[in-house]
């Protein structure tokens, strides 16, 4: 029964209280300029609260779809996520990869952006998947990396180590300029991911 309920309520929950959270916050972002482009945004996933707030002040009435796990931590969150217009790309990154892969390059193919967590769903901590580049690769579009930093923070000890903005503080936030990894190898892609991602990460 309280898994139901959880499940039922706790995107409810969560909403509220991240809106009270970044409404109380002063935000400060430092964008590039939008290309228009459909693009591949890349973010951590210790760090993926803050980029729903992050991306709708960069692109306003554009759709981002986010890859999230099937399980039931996963549903907690796309629930919660298509409360803030974020969509969702069901599916398991060692079951059925190729399905969600599908999918992800369809969402690109029709303009709609694509978000993934290259170091989810179980870490480690600021690793980068090969999904990214995979994605990026085969549907020919850019990566953007997105961060924030906030003054205050509860930081969870998770493997990820959650950051939940604490209410009344400032929060930076960073996109970078967009970039390929055409014709690069495997591992320089996620190198080269890794280093732009670490250039505005909490560590």
């Amino acid at each position: 029964m309280w898994k139901s309920i959880k499940k039922k309520y706790a995107p409810y929950l969560l909403y509220l209280i991240t809106k009270f959270i970044y409404a109380t916050n002063k935000k400060v972002y430092h964008h590039p300029k939008d290309d228009k482009e459909p693009f591949v945004l890349c973010m951590w996933h210790g760090d993926l609260l803050s980029q729903i707030f992050n991306y709708h002040h960069f692109r306003k009435g554009w759709v981002v779809k986010a890859l999230i796990s099937e399980n039931r931590d996963g549903e907690i969150i796309a629930k919660t996520a298509e409360l803030f217009n974020c969509g969702a790309v069901r599916g398991s990154s060692s079951h059925g990869a190729s399905k969600v892969l599908m999918r992800a390059l369809r969402e690109l193919k029709v303009g709609n952006d694509i978000a993934i967590t290259p170091d989810g769903p179980r870490g480690p901590r600021y690793s980068i998947a090969d999904g990214v580049v995979i994605i990026s690769q085969k549907s020919g579009k850019n990566i953007r990396c997105f961060n924030a930093i906030p003054s205050k923070y509860w930081q969870f000890n998770s493997w990820d180590k959650f950051v939940l903005p604490k209410p009344f503080g400032k929060i930076d936030f960073y996109i970078s300029e967009p970039f390929s990894v055409k014709d690069m190898e495997l591992e320089d892609a996620k190198s080269l991911i890794k280093t732009k991602m670490l250039q505005h990460s909490l560590i």
